[in-house]
């Protein structure tokens, strides 16, 4: 539960900034402002979309796999593999922002 409120001074340029991030992460500025000094990761809302995107994605191409009984498995799971990598790309880069 937080309990308290700091007031912390910026110049009109910084508060833009830090609003544009936090919309940018999906979150509030005082929810960004803890994470980053907590050292917490922040994800970015763009980098959500396309994480579900690529997810659904491998969910249509199991299902290809699926409904042809393994037809195509060669090219499914050389798909998978650079879906999956894909995926953990850009949960690193969101980790270092």
């Amino acid at each position: 539960m937080l309990d308290t409120k700091v007031d912390v001074r910026l110049t009109s340029a910084e508060k833009a900034r830090l609003q544009e991030d936090a919309y940018l992460a999906g979150m509030s500025m005082s929810a960004l402002v803890r994470a980053r000094y907590f050292g917490r990761p922040i994800i970015a809302n763009t980098d959500q979309v396309m994480i579900r995107e690529l997810r659904r994605q491998g969910g249509l191409l199991n299902k290809v796999h699926t409904q042809s009984d393994g037809a195509y498995s060669a090219e499914t799971a050389a798909a998978l593999v650079l879906i999956s990598d894909a995926i953990k790309s850009i949960s690193r880069a969101s980790r270092t922002k």
